[in-house]
């Protein structure tokens, strides 16, 4: 039988490990793995806030306190840079999204019987965990849930739909939520709906919790149900368009940290290109510091958003329609620009990050959710004569063992 052994970290998927390397899940640096496996907690461990933790699998890590998880946050990052020996000049100390900030959210709605659960999976599992609370998000999404919840057990499984096929049928929709600049944006995918008094079931719940919208995807791509005036998110503090499910940076703050990091590194840059660009977080950060930028998004609704709202702002942004992933911008294309910036999906890079290494772009500002992924992508700059000049972690998803990160790369003697 083993003997009791101190938990000395956490390991990349939120469990605790010893010096022997056994595992304990729910552990924090400091406890004690006993020899039967249980904790006895030590001075990093703290009450998780939500209820649902252990059981639900959105959070991993609620029984860290406050600098085990600055700390877990930066070791995610600095680990994945030295696993490549990309030499990293600088690591900043690491920017963590503060509780009830999440101001998008993805939860999965299913019915059993006329009953209606809304959460998130439970780990390693396919059951949901009902949410009653959640910590995390902000408190209006939480508000909104009940009510929701009850809409749904009338509209969702048939209640009030007369005696259609789709009559007391069996829920399985997802339920996007995101905070946008006329209040909540609520699209739901997989909810049918049949007959007025669903309809009107729906728009009275819309009116009375004053959404900015409410979409349907019923299968052939979301439709505006109820948008009293076009909905917009600000980037840059210009007002942009917001297709349903659009991407948005978790937390306000955290796409703060983000922006500060692209604008202050390439502050001065007269022509930028930023690929992956979505709506334009950063593209409209940079044109509103002067520079004239190319923004490079495959996603039509996100590119014509960026368009169209750069036009009515009258800015320097050129938006380009284009799938990097099939067609990267070639060496010769970037060597036009003083700089590029790139936040693309969590596989990262690699056919874009090849044609960047053969450029002559003077800095690359790479945006990461996936710290594994982009310490591949940087290996091939950093063999390509770029230096890794800093390293900023960002802790967006509080809790979690997802972790992003901004980072500088330059060419040669660059400052």
């Amino acid at each position: 039988m083993s003997t009791s052994e101190p938990i000395i970290r956490i390991a990349a998927k939120g469990d605790g490990i010893t010096a022997s390397g056994r595992f304990a899940w729910g552990a924090a640096p400091g406890d004690l793995l006993l020899a039967d496996g249980s904790l006895e907690p030590g001075p990093h461990h703290v009450t998780p806030p939500c209820r649902h933790f252990g059981r639900c699998g959105g959070c991993q890590l609620q029984q860290l306190d406050e600098q085990t998880l600055a700390e877990f946050v930066s070791a995610r990052v600095s680990n994945a840079s030295a696993s490549q020996e990309l030499g990293a000049e600088l690591i900043a100390p690491p920017h963590l999204s503060p509780p009830g900030s999440r101001r998008r959210a993805s939860l999965r709605a299913e019915s059993s019987q006329g009953r209606v659960v809304i959460g998130y999976r439970e780990a390693k599992s396919h059951r949901l965990v009902e949410l009653t609370e959640c910590p995390v998000m902000l408190p209006e999404f939480a508000a909104l849930l009940t009510p929701l919840r009850k809409l749904l057990i009338a509209v969702g499984t048939g209640k009030g739909q007369g005696k259609g096929r789709h009559a007391h049928a069996k829920l399985a929709a997802d339920v996007d939520l995101a905070m946008t600049e006329q209040g909540i944006d609520v699209s739901i995918k997989g909810l049918t709906v049949e007959g007025l008094t669903a309809t009107e079931a729906l728009l009275d719940f819309a009116r009375d919790h004053g959404l900015a919208r409410l979409a349907l995807d019923q299968g052939y791509g979301p439709e505006a149900l109820w948008e009293p005036e076009p909905v917009t998110v600000s980037l840059g503090g210009v007002s942009v368009p917001f297709p349903p499910g659009s991407f948005l940076q978790a937390t306000l703050d955290g796409e703060q940290a983000l922006t500060s990091a692209v604008t202050e590194w390439l502050a001065g840059a007269g022509s930028v290109a930023d690929l992956f660009a979505g709506l334009g977080t950063f593209a409209f950060a940079l044109a509103g510091q002067g520079s004239k930028v190319l923004a490079v998004e495959a996603a039509r609704d996100a590119h014509s958003a960026c368009k169209s709202a750069a036009g009515r702002a009258q800015l320097p942004i050129h938006s380009l329609h284009r799938d990097l992933f099939r067609n990267p911008l070639l060496a010769e294309e970037l060597d036009r620009f003083d700089a590029v910036v790139l936040d693309p999906p969590r596989a990262g890079a690699r056919d874009q990050i090849e044609r960047l290494a053969g450029s002559t772009v003077a800095k690359v500002v790479y945006i990461s959710c996936n710290p594994s992924s982009w310490a591949k992508d940087a290996r091939t700059l950093v063999d390509a004569g770029y230096r890794l000049k800093e390293l900023r972690p960002v802790g967006q998803f509080r809790w979690s063992t997802h972790v992003e990160l901004a980072s500088l790369f330059v060419r040669g003697d660059a400052a």
